[in-house]
Protein backbone atom coordinates (compact mmCIF):
# COMPACT_ATOMS: atom_id res chain seq x y z
CA UNK A 1 0.00 0.00 0.00
CA UNK A 2 1.39 3.37 -0.96
CA UNK A 3 1.78 6.11 1.54
CA UNK A 4 -0.77 8.31 -0.26
CA UNK A 5 -3.41 5.55 -0.15
CA UNK A 6 -2.75 4.91 3.52
CA UNK A 7 -3.09 8.60 4.41
CA UNK A 8 -6.33 8.89 2.41
CA UNK A 9 -7.76 5.84 4.20
CA UNK A 10 -6.64 7.13 7.60
CA UNK A 11 -8.09 10.61 7.03
CA UNK A 12 -11.35 9.12 5.73
CA UNK A 13 -11.75 6.95 8.83
CA UNK A 14 -10.85 9.89 11.07
CA UNK A 15 -13.40 12.10 9.29
CA UNK A 16 -16.18 9.50 9.58
CA UNK A 17 -15.40 9.03 13.29
CA UNK A 18 -15.42 12.79 13.91
CA UNK A 19 -18.70 13.21 12.04
CA UNK A 20 -20.33 10.36 13.98
CA UNK A 21 -19.16 11.82 17.31
CA UNK A 22 -20.84 15.11 16.41
CA UNK A 23 -24.05 13.68 14.96
CA UNK A 24 -24.83 11.20 17.75
CA UNK A 25 -25.31 13.82 20.52
CA UNK A 26 -27.28 16.01 18.10
CA UNK A 27 -29.65 13.16 17.26
CA UNK A 28 -30.01 12.29 20.96
CA UNK A 29 -30.93 15.91 21.66
CA UNK A 30 -33.50 16.06 18.87
CA UNK A 31 -35.06 12.64 19.50
CA UNK A 32 -37.99 12.57 21.93
CA UNK A 33 -37.14 11.13 25.35
CA UNK A 34 -38.05 7.53 25.99
CA UNK A 35 -41.24 7.05 27.91
CA UNK A 36 -40.51 6.38 31.52
CA UNK A 37 -42.36 3.93 33.69
CA UNK A 38 -45.29 5.17 35.64
CA UNK A 39 -44.10 6.62 38.92
CA UNK A 40 -44.56 4.22 41.79
CA UNK A 41 -45.79 5.14 45.22
CA UNK A 42 -44.26 4.16 48.54
CA UNK A 43 -46.35 3.28 51.56
CA UNK A 44 -45.18 3.90 55.13
CA UNK A 45 -47.01 3.77 58.40
CA UNK A 46 -47.02 6.76 60.72
CA UNK A 47 -45.13 4.92 63.46
CA UNK A 48 -42.18 4.40 61.05
CA UNK A 49 -41.48 8.16 61.23
CA UNK A 50 -41.85 9.19 64.91
CA UNK A 51 -42.73 12.74 65.94
CA UNK A 52 -39.75 15.07 65.42
CA UNK A 53 -37.74 12.39 63.60
CA UNK A 54 -36.72 11.67 60.00
CA UNK A 55 -36.52 8.59 57.81
CA UNK A 56 -34.27 8.32 54.76
CA UNK A 57 -35.40 6.14 51.86
CA UNK A 58 -35.50 5.92 48.05
CA UNK A 59 -38.65 6.64 46.03
CA UNK A 60 -38.57 6.20 42.22
CA UNK A 61 -34.74 6.23 42.29
CA UNK A 62 -34.72 9.54 44.19
CA UNK A 63 -33.13 9.65 47.65
CA UNK A 64 -35.76 11.11 49.97
CA UNK A 65 -35.99 12.19 53.59
CA UNK A 66 -39.43 12.01 55.26
CA UNK A 67 -39.79 14.33 58.25
CA UNK A 68 -42.46 14.41 60.93
CA UNK A 69 -42.46 18.11 61.85
CA UNK A 70 -44.03 19.43 65.04
CA UNK A 71 -47.14 21.42 64.15
CA UNK A 72 -46.79 20.80 60.40
CA UNK A 73 -47.05 17.05 60.02
CA UNK A 74 -45.22 14.96 57.44
CA UNK A 75 -43.12 16.31 54.58
CA UNK A 76 -41.04 14.43 51.96
CA UNK A 77 -38.00 16.20 50.53
CA UNK A 78 -35.45 15.13 47.95
CA UNK A 79 -32.04 14.57 49.57
CA UNK A 80 -30.22 15.68 46.41
CA UNK A 81 -28.58 19.07 47.01
CA UNK A 82 -29.52 21.64 44.39
CA UNK A 83 -25.92 22.87 44.20
CA UNK A 84 -23.93 19.89 42.91
CA UNK A 85 -26.07 16.86 43.71
CA UNK A 86 -24.55 15.64 46.97
CA UNK A 87 -26.90 13.93 49.45
CA UNK A 88 -27.99 16.15 52.33
CA UNK A 89 -28.06 14.76 55.86
CA UNK A 90 -30.62 15.39 58.61
CA UNK A 91 -29.08 17.22 61.59
CA UNK A 92 -31.43 16.33 64.44
CA UNK A 93 -29.71 18.48 67.08
CA UNK A 94 -29.88 21.72 65.08
CA UNK A 95 -33.13 20.88 63.24
CA UNK A 96 -31.81 21.40 59.72
CA UNK A 97 -30.54 19.58 56.63
CA UNK A 98 -26.83 19.84 55.81
CA UNK A 99 -24.96 19.26 52.57
CA UNK A 100 -21.56 17.80 53.51
CA UNK A 101 -19.89 18.75 50.20
CA UNK A 102 -20.01 22.56 50.27
CA UNK A 103 -21.70 23.44 53.58
CA UNK A 104 -25.14 24.13 52.15
CA UNK A 105 -27.78 24.46 54.88
CA UNK A 106 -31.53 23.94 54.43
CA UNK A 107 -34.36 24.32 56.92
CA UNK A 108 -36.74 21.43 57.58
CA UNK A 109 -39.05 22.60 54.79
CA UNK A 110 -36.23 22.51 52.22
CA UNK A 111 -35.61 26.27 51.98
CA UNK A 112 -32.00 27.43 51.63
CA UNK A 113 -30.63 29.01 54.83
CA UNK A 114 -27.00 29.47 53.75
CA UNK A 115 -24.29 28.23 51.44
CA UNK A 116 -24.10 27.84 47.68
CA UNK A 117 -27.36 25.98 46.85
CA UNK A 118 -29.27 28.08 44.28
CA UNK A 119 -32.78 26.86 45.09
CA UNK A 120 -34.74 24.90 47.72
CA UNK A 121 -34.95 21.11 47.90
CA UNK A 122 -37.78 19.65 45.80
CA UNK A 123 -40.83 18.55 47.81
CA UNK A 124 -42.32 15.20 46.84
CA UNK A 125 -46.08 14.68 46.86
CA UNK A 126 -47.20 13.08 50.08
CA UNK A 127 -50.61 12.34 51.54
CA UNK A 128 -51.72 10.81 54.81
CA UNK A 129 -54.61 8.35 54.73
CA UNK A 130 -55.54 6.96 58.11
CA UNK A 131 -52.41 5.40 59.61
CA UNK A 132 -50.54 5.33 56.28
CA UNK A 133 -48.22 7.81 54.56
CA UNK A 134 -48.27 7.58 50.74
CA UNK A 135 -45.31 9.15 48.93
CA UNK A 136 -45.29 9.70 45.19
Amino acid sequence: MKRRSFLQLFLSLFGVTALASLLYPLLQFLAPPARSEKAKTLLLTKHEVPFGEARELVVNNIPVVVLNLPGKGFIALSRVCTHLGCLVQYDKENKRLLCPCHAGVYDLEGKVLSGPPPKPLPVLPLRVEGDNIIIG
